[in-house]
């Protein structure tokens, strides 16, 4: 087990993992974001060095205190070699698995891995499985052939026009932060609701005032870079705020030179429509999340 410290490493890490896109994504946008200065003081950790066949991104031992903050205990994982990654994961200390935890990749067949390990460990696994999204610009930058290949669209599509004396476009503050957890799918939580406090503290974030002057929808990314948590309180859904709200997020990491992506549940046919009418780019792999425990 090797601990990749200091720029150049990881830099070498971030251009490798490009290669390995989009199967790598949400492995590579962490080291992007980590290479930006490391806001979440996150590691990432290989099981050999520079031939890497697995690759760990997980948070310094010093921040993982609570052993049931999933949120906190993420790790995201890249592999070329499944049975090398099986090996790694079950017989290093990489992963503490007598913590609750989130385990996230770009990779399904990641799913036997942690199965076959979390048997050996006595924990129990639950996946959460969707579609992953790219916005055209990132991917025009990033994995150029796949939008040649499929004769796609180089750019996002715009959002429709909203009434801007209504609505004033903000960015969220920490006080937020329950009002996002509330509506967030993967939310529900005092736990939660500090993630998404350290998200908002962290990332640019982006919400739309309503005439009484509190977010009715707003946008925010996670550690990995993904645009993961949005949302419109009822009463202003069905008017384009989610729409535009995401446009203009997009629009700034793009500026940023973030890579630009999200994910939606399968049985979330709204936030498709909404991809599909700003012409996102479906990834040819998938978004995979498994929340694992002690049993």
């Amino acid at each position: 087990m090797f601990h990749l410290q200091g720029p150049q490493m990881l830099k070498m890490l971030e251009r490798s993992l490009r290669k390995s896109l989009p199967e790598s994504l949400k492995v590579y946008a962490t080291v992007f974001h980590m290479n930006q200065g490391n806001p979440f003081k996150l590691k990432a950790v290989v099981d050999k060095w520079p031939d890497f066949t697995t690759v760990v991104i997980r948070p310094q031992e010093q921040e993982m205190t609570d052993d049931f903050d999933h949120y906190t205990n993420t790790y995201q994982i890249y592999y070329k070699s499944p049975t090398n990654c099986q090996e790694f994961l079950g017989t290093s200390d990489v992963i503490n698995w007598k913590q609750h935890l989130q385990i996230q990749s770009s990779q399904s067949g990641l799913n036997e891995v942690i199965q076959n390990v979390a048997a050996a460990k006595l924990v129990k696994v639950k996946q959460d499985h969707g579609i992953l999204y790219m916005m055209p610009e990132t991917a025009s930058k990033l994995i150029p052939s796949l939008l040649e290949a499929k004769n796609l669209p180089l750019k996002s599509s715009r959002s429709k026009a909203i009434n801007q004396e209504m609505f004033k476009l903000s960015s969220l503050d920490v006080t937020h932060a329950a009002l996002v957890d509330k509506f967030w799918h993967f939310g529900g939580s005092e736990r939660s609701q500090r993630f998404i406090e350290r998200c908002i503290r962290t990332f640019p974030t982006f919400c739309l005032l309503g005439p009484e002057g509190t977010p009715v929808s707003w946008s925010l990314m996670d550690q990995t870079g993904e645009i993961r948590m949005g949302g419109t309180v009822p009463k202003y859904r069905v008017q384009g705020l989610s729409t535009h709200i995401m446009d203009v997020h997009i629009r700034t990491v793009d500026k940023l030179g973030y890579p630009g992506y999200y994910h939606t549940v399968i049985a979330n046919k709204i936030i498709q429509k909404l991809s599909h009418r700003l012409h996102h780019i479906i990834m040819p792999c998938d978004w995979n999340q498994w929340r694992c425990g002690p049993l």
